[in-house]
This record gives C-alpha cells, sequence and structure tokens, in this order.
C-alpha cells in the first residue's frame, strides 16, 4: 500500500469511528458536561487506536466490513481521551494545548473537564458491553482486556509511576517499563479488542505476536514524541514543544541523542513488524505494517 493509499484509508476509518462516536453522544440531555465530552472526543486527532482495532479485525477474521469492531473501536478512543483530558489539567501536565486548540480544562473548567473524563471512561464500558454483533464471550474477553490495559496493570499504572517518579527513572530500561505501561499498553489493547471481535477463541500464540507487535510499536511511538517534542514546532505539533526540557522531565533523549533515539524506533519498528507479518497474505494490503512505518516517520 502506497503512502496515499494508506492515508486514504486512515482516513476512511478514522470518518467511520467519529461518526459513530457522534452517534453514541448524540441523545445524551446536555446540561454542560456531554459538550465538554464532545469538546474533546470529536475534536479531530489520528484515531490511531480505533485503526488498530479496525484493521486488527479485519487481519484475523477476513472480514472487510468493520462494523463489529467499531463498538470495540470507540470505547476505546472514550479511554484514549479521557486521558488526554485529564492529563491536561493543572494536578498533571497542566497543558493549555491539545490537538492545536485549548485543552479542555481551559474551556469549560478544571471540575467539568475532570467530570467530562470520569463520564467518558464509565460510558466507554456500556459502549462495550453493548455490542449486539458479537458473542458474549467475546465482550468478556473486550472488558478484561480494556480493564486491565486502562487501569492499574495498564495506562494508569504507568501515569502513576510518571508521577511518583519525580524525575527518578535513573535508566532506560526503567523508563521503557512506564512507557510500555502508560503508552503501549491501550495499543496492545486495540490489537486484543480488533482480535477479540473477529474470534471469542483466542490462540496463545497470535496474542503473543499481538503483544510483541503492540510493545515494540507502543515503546516506539513514545520514544518518536520525545523527539518530536525536541525538534518539532508548534504550529505543526499542535501543542506545546520543548516542555520536555523545559520542565527537566526524564525521557528517552535524557539517556541518548536524537539520531541514537530515532535508530531505536526504527529498530523497534522493525521488531513489531516481524510479530505479525506472517499473518498478512496480501502483499499490498499490510495496514498494520504500514501504520508502523507510518508512525516512525511521522512530524505530529
Amino acid at each position: 500500500m502506497n503512502n496515499n493509499d494508506f492515508a486514504k484509508l486512515l482516513n476512511e476509518n478514522a470518518q467511520k469511528v467519529e461518526k459513530a462516536l457522534d452517534d453514541y453522544l448524540s441523545n445524551k440531555d446536555d446540561n454542560g458536561l456531554a459538550q465538554s465530552m464532545r469538546y474533546s472526543l470529536l475534536y479531530g486527532g489520528k484515531r490511531i487506536r480505533p485503526f488498530i482495532v479496525m484493521e486488527a479485525y479485519k487481519l484475523f477474521s477476513g472480514d472487510a466490513s468493520v462494523e463489529k469492531a467499531i463498538p470495540f473501536a470507540c470505547a476505546l478512543e472514550m479511554i484514549h481521551t479521557y486521558s488526554l483530558i485529564h492529563d491536561d489539567l493543572p494536578c498533571m501536565d497542566n497543558d493549555d494545548l491539545r490537538r492545536g486548540k485549548p485543552t479542555n480544562h481551559k474551556v469549560f473548567g478544571e471540575g467539568v473537564a475532570l467530570l467530562a473524563g470520569d463520564t467518558l471512561l464509565t460510558y466507554a464500558f456500556e459502549v462495550l458491553a453493548s455490542n449486539n454483533l458479537v458473542s458474549d464471550k467475546s465482550i468478556r474477553l473486550a472488558t478484561l482486556a480494556l480493564s486491565k490495559c486502562a487501569g492499574f496493570s495498564g495506562m494508569a499504572g504507568g501515569q502513576m509511576i510518571d508521577l511518583s517518579s519525580m524525575n527518578n527513572i535513573k535508566s532506560f530500561d526503567e523508563l521503557k517499563v512506564m512507557h510500555s505501561l502508560k503508552t503501549g499498553a491501550l495499543i496492545r489493547c486495540a490489537m486484543l479488542l480488533g482480535y477479540y471481535a473477529a474470534c471469542d477463541n483466542p490462540s496463545k500464540d497470535i496474542i503473543d505476536d499481538i503483544e510483541s507487535y503492540a510493545t515494540n510499536l507502543g515503546i516506539a511511538f513514545q520514544i518518536r514524541d520525545d523527539i518530536l517534542d525536541r525538534i518539532a514546532d508548534c504550529e505543526t505539533l499542535g501543542k506545546p514543544v520543548g516542555s520536555d526540557d523545559k520542565n527537566g522531565k526524564t525521557t528517552s533523549l535524557t539517556f541518548m541523542s536524537v539520531d541514537e533515539a530515532q535508530g531505536l524506533v526504527d529498530s523497534m519498528t522493525k521488531d513489531a513488524i516481524a510479530s505479525i507479518e506472517k499473518y498478512y497474505d496480501d502483499k499490498d494490503n499490510r495496514s498494520l505494517i504500514d501504520l508502523a512505518n507510518y508512525m516512525v516517520g511521522r512530524n505530529k
């Protein structure tokens, strides 16, 4: 798949997810809370995690239609968006911009932003459990995966390491553990949700390959973020740059140069691709491999 075809597929999947997300929130009585939720949930973004859900579903089901996977994809995007709203709060990263516009708490206030994040978190599980296109076992598997990947053993646990480290991370290996939880867990979840939408009798070998792909890609994704914070400009990135250095934050660039970091991104991306390449029969349509290569070279 060439770059133009991949960009088209990425955009098509994003449009499907955004329509579904809009539908999930369209009937909600708005006392201000739904407005805040919609502000962060429906304003752009590449929808990488939902893309992974849908493309993993296609890979393991052989079904070009993604209707069965869309509720799972939307649930994961709600979790991701809630985490962004909370990450931007003054008690966390205290950021003013997200995707080129004021962060949620800057528009609606800290209290409403907090509630919007909380509601997206809980609504995600309602959406997940309401998927009537898959089996009950698939829903149970997906619920367990999302709970683990978003909670204590995943994203939230990684965020806690970040908060409690106080820049006392002493090695890159320690940093990788944090990234595998804070960033990698939701990418791993995306692969699992797509697989469980396709199959309710999972193979351990496939899950091992999925997790290898996701772990390598998740850490590579975060290292690329560290690089962009150093070399990108605010207009392109859509959020403040240079904040890591300004705040004395420990990143991959604490332990290596930009060139070394990009080399590691390239190496981990190759390892990610090697984990799932054998599942693709169609050499011209390898969307998750194309995604990995896209994430290496992204500039925002």
